[in-house]
């Protein structure tokens, strides 16, 4: 049965960037089942592939037949992977991420064909119709984080100035595609709080082709308030995720996670199914409200202690309970006498 979305409420999606090992096909009707709107697309597995949606006319339209076909909608795609080697000084580990094409004969060269492949994202982006591609920066500065080895601040300058230098003229390809950036603030990003948000926009001199991707699970375990971020860039929250951690400091613990995998319940904090963790959701839809964000929230599902399918569909269920439309009345609007009642 196909989903419907009212006018007044916002559409609940899945990405699915955790799940590109089930084929579209086979996670479409699951997503259905689980009670989502739509799915944002991830461009690895048989989800969205971006050489193909510049190669083959039809692709896109398969694509989108296939989602409609189960009632579902696309508001966006993404393209994280491939983003985060744009800056990111490059080694082995991006091989493990990146398509072929991307890589070659890596690490040479890897930056600039990762540059180009977000550039054919924006044309790809608009051929599926839609006008926002989510994703991954990469940082050249990310591992001089605590300053040791004594780092200057003109170094710290000098990896925005890098950033800004890579990214204009992949930005300047989503200009003219008519499709938008949204960066998801996180740590090894460029930005991965408040303060590094505001200089990645300064560096590119706040052009509007570049926003943000909201995620509150990479900025509540860094002590950031979720909303406060909202607040911040409020005509900058191009689509957001809901998604939730949850600190877990004991005394032995630390909030660097001492090198142990997600999932491990050593670690001092780790990602939680939405609703389980420490996120104000609340805040953030009052938040989003004032923003007047009247885009998908999309869940990003990651819990190691939970099975997903259980997990997705108790979290779409869960979003769905905390969305509300914003008030066009006053409360006590009511008991003015004085005003005509029709």
């Amino acid at each position: 049965m196909a989903n419907t979305t009212p006018e007044h409420r916002r559409p609940v999606t899945l990405f699915t960037g955790q799940w590109a090992d089930i084929p579209l096909r086979e996670l479409a009707p699951r997503a259905v089942e689980m009670g989502f709107d739509g799915l944002e697309l991830a461009c690895w597995g048989d989800h969205f592939e971006v050489d193909k949606a510049i190669e083959d006319d039809g692709y896109v339209k398969a694509k989108r037949d296939l989602l409609e076909s189960h009632g579902l909608g696309c508001w966006s795609i993404s393209n994280h992977l491939v983003g985060q080697a744009v800056c990111d000084p490059i080694d082995a580990r991006h091989k493990a991420i990146l398509p072929a094409r991307v890589w070659g004969n890596g690490p040479a060269g890897v930056n600039e064909r990762a540059a180009d492949e977000m550039k054919a994202t924006a044309e790809a982006a608009k051929r599926f119709g839609v006008d926002v591609v989510n994703g991954f920066t990469g940082s050249p500065i990310w591992h001089k984080l605590y300053a040791f080895p004594p780092t200057s601040q003109d170094e710290i300058d000098q990896g925005f100035s890098d950033f800004a230098n890579r990214w204009n003229p992949i930005l300047d390809a989503f200009d003219a595609a008519g499709v938008r950036f949204a960066l998801e603030v996180h740590p090894t990003e460029i930005a991965f709080d408040i303060y590094t948000a505001e200089r990645a926009l300064q560096a590119l001199d706040h052009r509007e082709a570049f926003g943000f991707n909201f995620d509150p699970s990479h900025l509540i375990w860094q002590g950031v308030r979720p909303e406060r971020f909202i607040n911040r860039f409020i005509d900058r929250i191009y689509h957001v995720h809901i998604k939730d951690a949850a600190t877990t400091l004991d005394g032995d613990s630390g909030i660097l996670a001492s090198h142990l995998a997600f999932g491990d319940p050593r670690r001092g904090w780790d990602f939680r199914s939405p609703g389980r963790g420490d996120v104000d959701f609340e805040s953030i839809i009052r938040a989003l409200n004032r923003a007047n964000y009247r885009g998908p929230l999309s869940i990003e599902w990651e819990d190691s202690a939970m099975d997903r399918f259980h997990g997705a569909a108790e979290a779409c269920a869960y979003t769905r309970s905390i969305d509300f439309p914003s008030s066009d009345v006053v409360f006590d609007a009511a008991f003015d006498s004085t005003k005509d009642p029709t």
